[in-house]
């Protein structure tokens, strides 16, 4: 008589070396303790034990198509169960995803609103007279070198092969300009840690807080959490001119992906005016987010039962990066309700797979894969 597996059954893969090859773990939910290692995650080995060893009557998986294929053949009675995790985490993938289609929209209404923002110029910036960086030099030298061999009568692929260039780069600084490649290379342009902050030094400094040690501590109160001396660094050359003038401030994709998948009240008052700022600015992202924050309320309150509207309102006007998860979900409707409506998760399972992680570094990384699964049965 075959053994039967667990009643409630977790199943995930794992990295023996990643990006390359994988294997799978198969848990006891109730139990959370490990049944078996699989040498692989494909949809074959796994429905082999599934054949060998009957019984399970729901499944815990993330969302990879071979465990599905799996479970409809070798176990079709059980409920596929999919992960809330993984859910929340495509899901977060969608709205960075928009965050970054619609930046271009959100850096033109920055830039907009800073120069119809009226000022009190006390301290006005000299003219810039921006020392070039050494991409700046690079560019104009190559520049320079790809011209005067144009004008040589030069083909393109013995320009590439004399300057140790691809030809796509000799083409594109045969048919562009010097100033707008110059200004791609971003030349004078501040980076690192203070760079989020430097529109606001700027304007406070053009209104008359020329201290560094006041706008310091006004950005520190914004969420700076570098030392004083890039500031100091920066002021001075707004006093001399020898830095550019930054543009309109606006958060990062990943930011604003944080703060509309963050639980409703986890913000600061700050985070919510910016957030605010943000969706009145992008109507796409204000729609992301109302969408996002509904199927975090459908998974946090278990309403499975909401998820169909929800996807045929996703359907009615979403992004296209959210469209394209709600479209997903459908494809496995079935589990993903069952997610967001049973208590059941495949948290117990990522927990094992970090063990393994941990056991995989002990040796590491060198173990057959015979003793890694005995190692991983026993606990060790």
């Amino acid at each position: 008589m075959p053994e039967r597996a667990p009643r409630v059954l977790g199943v995930d893969e794992f990295a023996f070396r990643k990006g390359w090859r994988y294997g799978t773990v198969l848990v006891d939910v109730e139990a959370a303790r490990v049944v078996e290692v699989l040498p692989d995650r494909d949809a074959a080995t796994f429905t082999a034990w599934l054949h060998q060893h009957p019984g399970a009557e729901i499944i815990c998986r993330d969302r990879a198509t071979a465990y599905s294929t799996a479970i409809r053949e070798a176990a079709p009675e059980a409920q596929e169960i999919a992960d809330r995790w993984h859910l929340l985490h495509n899901l977060s993938t969608a709205v960075e995803k928009t965050c970054h289609q619609h930046r271009p929209r959100l850096r033109k209404q920055a830039d907009e609103k800073r120069e119809a923002a009226p000022r009190k110029i006390i301290n006005p910036l000299p003219p810039q007279t921006l020392p070039p960086t050494k991409m700046a030099v690079r560019t104009i030298d190559r520049y320079s070198d790809i011209h005067r061999l144009l004008g040589e009568g030069c083909s393109i692929s013995a320009i590439a092969r004399r300057l140790h260039l691809d030809r796509k780069t000799v083409r594109h600084f045969r048919d562009t300009d010097l100033d707008t490649l110059l200004a791609s290379s971003r030349m004078g342009r501040p980076k690192g840690v203070l760079e989020p902050y430097t529109t606001y030094i700027t304007e406070r400094f053009t209104e008359g807080v020329t201290s560094p040690t006041d706008l310091y501590r006004e950005i520190r109160e914004r969420g700076y959490r570098g030392s004083d001396q890039p500031v100091r660094t920066y002021v001075a050359g707004l006093r001399t001119g020898t830095v550019e003038p930054a543009r309109g401030a606006i958060p990062r994709p990943r930011k604003i992906t944080k703060w509309i998948m963050l639980p409703r009240g986890a913000l600061t008052r700050h985070e919510e005016d910016e957030l605010l700022a943000i969706r009145l600015a992008c109507p796409d992202i204000a729609r992301a987010c109302d969408l996002a924050r509904t199927f975090h309320d459908l998974l946090q309150h278990r309403r499975g039962h909401q998820l169909l509207a929800w996807i045929r309102e996703a359907e009615r006007d979403a992004p296209a990066p959210i469209l394209a998860f709600a479209q997903g979900l459908c494809l496995a409707l079935d589990a993903v309700t069952a997610g967001l409506t049973l208590p059941w998760s495949s948290g117990i399972v990522e927990g094992h797979v970090n063990r393994i992680k941990t056991i995989k570094r002990q040796m590491y990384g060198r173990a057959s894969f015979g003793l890694l699964r005995t190692r991983i049965l026993l606990r060790t």
